[in-house]
């Protein structure tokens, strides 16, 4: 009679399937992707999404700081577990031009975008008693775009006038004093302007000159202080004085202009260029500057 054929006993059970690479079955390979800034992933364990904002080595191991959309980081420890896409893939530490690359992204983050030095998780300050004014609505969103933080940090509030014509009632109106300055931002203040009449006569009224400054920039409106290059122009176009500005502008940039919806999406367009004070021209920031300098000053 012949033996039967010995076999190997049957593992009744399995392997083990927490040995091997379990994570990845099923699944493609990972593979390898330098961790970048802006580079958005997500943590395959937690399901946390955020663009590369920091690599920094703590703790004998590599770190990568996420940030969310809405501006809240969290560390993870770099390497596997992480999705791009839906797609496995192992963050490394950045190479030599990746490393510069955030450098510059944490020094960009520590200054605010009129170029002065943040001021990380303080509340704004409670509303200080004078003010900034500027024509419209174009002007105080792009100053609130580039000096907000800054506002915000002295306590200081932009209110829309609606056009100059009758400045001296609004100067009235608001009876600057000491404690309670005026400052005016002016579009198209050059000599022999209609705006530099109107200016001359409401710098000296009194009582309340001494406390109130009026400064203007040069520019027709205020799109024209956002630097022609920002729109893939070498220089803002001369509108014949037959044709609204703005129209005439939004027709040169092949953009719609029936409408004041139309006239208000080119306006977003063009502020959505503006990233920091370097995007504006010298002739508004300096009087913008000038400005806060004196409605933030101590009362002699």
């Amino acid at each position: 009679m012949t033996p039967p054929t010995s076999r190997p006993p049957t593992d009744r059970y399995g392997s083990d399937v927490l040995s091997g690479d379990w994570r990845s079955a099923g699944r493609p390979r990972s593979r390898e992707v330098e961790a970048t800034p802006d580079l958005v992933v997500e943590d395959f364990e937690t399901g946390w999404v955020g663009a590369v904002v920091r690599v920094e080595k703590a703790g004998g191991m590599h770190v990568v700081h996420l940030e969310d959309r809405r501006g809240k980081v969290k560390a993870f420890p770099l390497g596997p577990g992480f999705l791009i896409d839906g797609a496995p893939v192992v963050l490394t530490p950045p190479k030599a031009a990746g490393r510069a690359a955030l450098a510059a992204a944490q020094q960009a983050a520590a200054r605010t975008a009129s170029g002065s030095v943040a001021v990380h998780d303080g509340a704004a300050r409670v509303a200080i008693g004078s003010r900034i004014f500027v024509e419209g609505r174009h002007d105080a969103e792009l100053v609130e775009k580039v000096w907000g933080h800054d506002l915000r940090v002295e306590g200081v509030v932009v209110e829309m006038l609606d056009g100059v014509d009758d400045l001296e009632a609004a100067i009235r109106d608001f009876a600057p004093e000491p404690g309670r300055r005026m400052g005016v931002l002016v579009d198209h203040l050059v000599p022999g302007s209609k705006e530099s009449r109107i200016v001359a006569k409401a710098a000296g009224l009194t009582p309340f000159a001494p406390h109130v400054l009026i400064v203007g920039h040069p520019f027709v409106d205020v799109w024209q202080s956002v630097r022609p290059q920002r729109l893939g122009m070498d220089a803002w176009p001369t509108v014949p004085r037959s044709v609204e500005w703005k129209r005439g502008i939004c027709a040169h940039l092949g953009w719609p202009h029936d409408t004041q919806a139309d006239i208000a999406r080119a306006w977003k367009q063009i502020l959505g260029t503006v990233r920091t004070y370097a995007d504006l021209e010298p002739a508004l920031l300096g009087r913008v500057e000038e400005l806060i300098d004196f409605v933030t000053a101590a009362t002699p």
